[in-house]
């Protein structure tokens, strides 16, 4: 793996807490020589659900109490202000004091986002931060943000956030030079609407590999390794995305289920159907990154499973090792030096 990384875990976010941060954590580590983790939350629980694993804190694996969680309907403004000892904030300030190198969390976006902006502070380059994932495409998948935000972004923004998008995939595909897009609701040049044309103006002019707007239907296609949208437009495709597998998947399994034949035909089938059920599965492709930040912080899904959160535990490992906000900190000044250059 290379050099060693430590994580911090907010063990007691998400729908399930322990109960599957835990076994997550304990694959990871078995998988990851060079990994440590610290998982945060109640001790006692903790330790529970550690010796149900017949597994015992040590060296790669530490615990570090905190007495509060958040909860997952919880306001942002409340949580910040109310839950300074909660396992989120208690993850994210590890970061903070450099025990850790990222941060790991399957609990509230909005809480997460507003403690992480809050303890880690913006890069003095980025107005915004911007919720990053991944989508599959026909030959591999997307980065695409913001995820969910900002639900307002300006044209600034909407560069910001093509950069930032353009360096993770850079940085984590080792991809030289990613291709950007703007999600529109046309490719033509006259479509979208004023925000969306001085968006695409901004990122003609930079030296960005800039490939126009792409639709909806254009994410999945190939058409550009990073895509970029505000963070309304951007979750309700995500959402829909994720809606639209399970769509699949569910009717899939209904047409061979039918009758005897149907059956027969399935288990002929079933490598080829393991196959694209692992390609379109949201579980691999867990863990958005938040950009943006003076660290790493990765947002899990909040109804995550065991793979799922070990998704978002290797997103952050990767993240590491490629100095993902240096690396955005970095490009963003050389492209804003050359603007101000060219004015």
């Amino acid at each position: 793996m290379g050099n060693p990384v430590t994580i911090s875990l907010d063990a007691m976010g998400g729908d399930h807490g322990p109960s599957v941060v835990i076994p997550a954590a304990l694959q990871a580590l078995d998988d990851n020589p060079d990994l440590s983790l610290i998982l945060v939350g109640d001790e006692e629980v903790l330790h529970q659900h550690l010796q149900q694993s017949k597994r015992e804190p040590g060296e790669r694996l530490r615990l570090q109490h905190a007495s509060q969680q958040v909860d997952m309907c919880e306001l942002p403004s409340h949580a910040l202000r109310n839950k300074k000892d909660s396992s989120m904030r208690v993850a994210i300030n590890l970061v903070k004091e450099g025990q850790a190198d990222a941060c790991v969390s399957a609990g509230n976006t909005g809480a997460l986002m507003a403690t992480a902006r809050f303890v880690l502070k913006m890069l003095s380059t980025v107005d915004r931060p911007a919720i990053c994932g991944i989508l599959p495409t026909i030959g591999g998948h997307t980065h695409m943000l913001d995820l969910g935000a900002n639900v307002d972004a300006t044209a600034d923004n909407l560069f910001e956030f093509a950069v930032m998008g353009s360096v993770l995939a850079s940085a984590v595909d080792n991809i030289e030079n990613p291709s950007v897009g703007l999600l529109n609701i046309g490719e033509e040049e006259i479509k979208g609407n004023e925000r969306i044309k001085e968006a695409s103006r901004l990122l003609t002019a930079s030296q960005l590999n800039y490939v126009g707007y792409i639709e909806a239907d254009g994410i999945y296609s190939d058409k550009a390794n990073v895509v970029v949208c505000d963070g309304f437009n951007g979750n309700i495709a995500l959402k829909a995305s994720e809606g639209v597998a399970k769509m699949i998947s569910h009717k899939i399994r209904e047409a061979f289920s039918k009758n005897i034949l149907t059956k027969l035909v399935a288990l002929v089938a079933m490598p080829v159907l393991n196959s694209f059920r692992k390609t379109i599965d949201p579980r691999r492709y867990n863990g958005a990154s938040l950009l943006g930040l003076q660290g790493i912080v990765i947002k899990s899904h909040g109804g995550a499973d065991v793979l799922a959160f070990k998704t978002a535990i290797n997103t952050a490992i990767v993240e590491v090792h490629n100095r993902v906000p240096e690396r955005i900190s970095e490009q963003l000044e050389t492209l804003l030096s050359g603007q101000r250059n060219n004015d």
